[in-house]
């Protein structure tokens, strides 16, 4: 069968800016004869994320990401439907999710490596496998859980960077239910911050590319903030520090603001900075989801209660077709996308 795949055919650079020609789509023949224990997958969503960009380098900077090999297909997160099995665990129609998914219309791949999915999850949104209820709520929700140190009644501020992203409106909500009695969201422009204010009960946002973020911040957490989700890093990061209270928590989850640079991870932060966290006694700790996976099928259950009583509220970005994967990826990479980047691959 005649398939379409999306390869990596070239590098950006260590301080290069991704660009949609770095993919390329190739139509490809795949063989169905399945070997014990395949299944033949047709792809339904991908989605498209940060750390992929560490991907597109030589060397990932990180020792549990492997890099993508020139001309080699490209994968990440994927939910499809399975049109044939030789793997006694899953048969012809169920949804499977995987988080090595390859970048092709049809795949053949090892069923052991799939995680077959309850649709009742997610009242047949498919593509939440790969947003709210899938990697990106478990880093949302575990990351608020196990560093943020939410007190119901301790009349907590919360601040998120990126907060219009996938993570970020998430991260947001969460803070809110578990007890902040504020959470801001810094995201780059208006119509994100009418989003997270309107749609996903944030109590105020600040657009950082038309707006001074620190007067902003001193304007509307009056109280100072207490713990501060970051998905960006560099200035902005450095604007909500100097912000914190004494005995605040950062999670240390992304910095996406650094990623098209030559710099070690996580990134170094100013003398200045680095002074108000010792004095303050702040800690800024690194968050790897991949390091509680133990909780997450819990996590995963509660996200999906949470989401179905709209408790929580999903945004998503989807685009449509395989040859939009690159188009895809870079507009995220730039702040095109509100809610999860999602590219919708088949019906």
């Amino acid at each position: 069968m005649q398939v379409q795949r999306v390869v990596l055919n070239s590098r950006p650079g260590k301080n290069g800016e991704p660009s949609p020609k770095n993919f390329r789509l190739e139509r490809i023949s795949l063989t169905p004869d399945l070997e014990d224990g395949q299944v033949l997958v047709r792809t339904l969503y991908l989605s498209v994320d940060p750390y992929m960009r560490c991907r597109m380098n030589e060397d990932t900077g990180a020792d549990y990401l492997s890099p993508w090999e020139l001309s080699e297909c490209v994968d990440g997160g994927g939910v499809g439907v399975v049109e044939a099995s030789r793997c006694s665990a899953l048969t012809d129609g169920d949804v499977v999710t995987s988080f090595n998914w390859p970048w092709q219309t049809h795949a053949v791949m090892i069923g052991d490596g799939l995680q077959k999915v309850d649709l009742q999850m997610v009242d047949g949104h498919l593509s939440y496998f790969l947003g709210a209820v899938g990697i990106t709520g478990l880093t949302a929700l575990l990351g608020v859980r196990e560093k943020g140190h939410v007190t119901k009644g301790a009349n907590q501020t919360m601040v998120v960077s990126g907060a219009a992203g996938a993570c970020g409106s998430l991260a947001g909500q969460i803070g809110r239910l578990d007890g902040c009695v504020r959470v801001v969201g810094i995201c780059g422009s208006d119509e994100k911050c009418k989003a997270l204010v309107e749609d996903l009960g944030f109590s105020a946002a600040v657009n950082y590319r038309g707006e001074d973020i620190s007067a902003r911040l001193q304007d509307i957490c009056p109280d100072g903030v207490d713990v501060y989700f970051d998905n960006v890093g560099g200035a902005v990061s450095e604007a909500v520090i100097e912000q914190m209270n004494k005995g605040g928590h950062v999670i240390l989850c992304g910095q996406i603001s650094q990623y098209n640079k030559d710099v070690p991870y996580p990134p170094p932060l100013s003398d200045k900075t680095q002074e108000i966290l010792q004095s303050r006694s702040i800690m800024r700790e690194r968050f790897m989801v991949l390091s509680y996976m133990s909780k997450a099928e819990a996590a995963l259950f509660e996200l999906s209660q949470l989401v179905k009583s709209a408790q929580i509220k999903v945004l998503e970005t989807v685009v449509n077709g395989i040859e939009n994967m690159g188009v895809a990826f870079c507009s995220m990479m730039r702040g095109g996308n509100i809610g999860k980047q999602i590219v919708k691959i088949s019906d």
